[in-house]
């Protein structure tokens, strides 16, 4: 096995041997020691509320407390947001370490001064893990594209629906849904094209998973287009095109780009 293929196990094994373990795709849900949290162990919506922004700022250095106050509940305070604050975080080392010894440092939160950030040593999160198999598949892609595959298969097993769904509408969390939903429409499309040879119906069921993601994303349209055009079928090949251009005229008031109108045209003379 080289490396690559060991760093593939590895993010695999973490999963299973992480203290906290943290879903944000779809459901956000978080277990303990194996044990999932009950919703009720949170208590207050802000506790929950301030541990997924710091699931988000989780590659960030240290946050200030105003930063955070101020991203969460700028509407309040100084001396409210300050309380919110210590309440709220109070509840996540609670939730987190529920036998944790008073006066003792928290395991999970590492603070230094007024900054606060997610020690992620011990914390397995879906979206790490999704990005870090995506890295592998892009650096084995040409050199090893059947490691590639695996990479990529294992991102997607894990893309089980939009970041924090129950914060859709925060500013905060918009950004990192935005980046990661990008990031995962990219490993639909390259797993979809390494598999258009030997399985071309698996590349249109990606395409098509991608656009359930994003109905604008023109890239699944060519793919699409391109399986059914290695099945044979050229009809369904046409139909995808006039789908990609009735949904951009629609979205956006645009036609499909020249690289898309030139796979139209060359299925056409076929």
């Amino acid at each position: 096995m080289n490396e690559s293929g060991r760093q593939i196990a590895t993010i695999k094994a973490q999963r299973d041997v992480a203290e906290i373990q943290v879903q944000t795709l779809g459901n956000f849900q978080v277990w303990r020691e194996g044990e999932l949290v009950s919703p009720k162990e949170w208590g207050r919506d802000k506790t929950l509320q301030l541990f997924q922004f710091l699931v988000t700022s989780r590659h960030r250095r240290g946050l200030h407390k105003e930063q955070i106050i101020d991203r969460l509940w700028g509407d309040v305070d100084g001396k409210a947001g300050d309380q919110q604050f210590k309440v709220a975080l109070h509840g996540i080392n609670k939730v987190l370490e529920p036998n944790r010894k008073s006066r003792t440092e928290a395991r999970f939160i590492i603070r230094q001064g007024l900054t606060y950030q997610l020690d992620l040593a011990e914390m397995w999160i879906d979206v790490d893990a999704i990005e870090k198999y995506i890295a592998i598949g892009n650096q084995q892609l040409h050199s090893l594209p059947w490691l590639a595959r695996q990479a990529y298969f294992e991102a997607i097993s894990l893309q089980d629906g939009i970041y924090l769904p129950n914060r859709l509408y925060e500013d905060w969390s918009s950004e990192e849904r935005e980046r990661l939903q990008v990031l995962s429409l990219g490993a639909y499309i390259t797993l979809g094209e390494l598999l258009i040879k030997e399985n071309p119906m698996e590349s249109i069921r990606l395409a098509q998973q991608a656009l359930l993601i994003d109905s604008t994303w023109e890239d699944a349209y060519r793919l699409e287009m391109q399986a059914y055009l290695q099945k044979g079928n050229r009809p369904m090949a046409i139909k995808s095109y006039q789908q990609c251009q009735k949904v951009l005229n629609e979205e956006f008031g645009i036609e499909p780009l020249p690289e898309t109108k030139k796979l139209l045209q060359f299925i056409k003379a076929i």
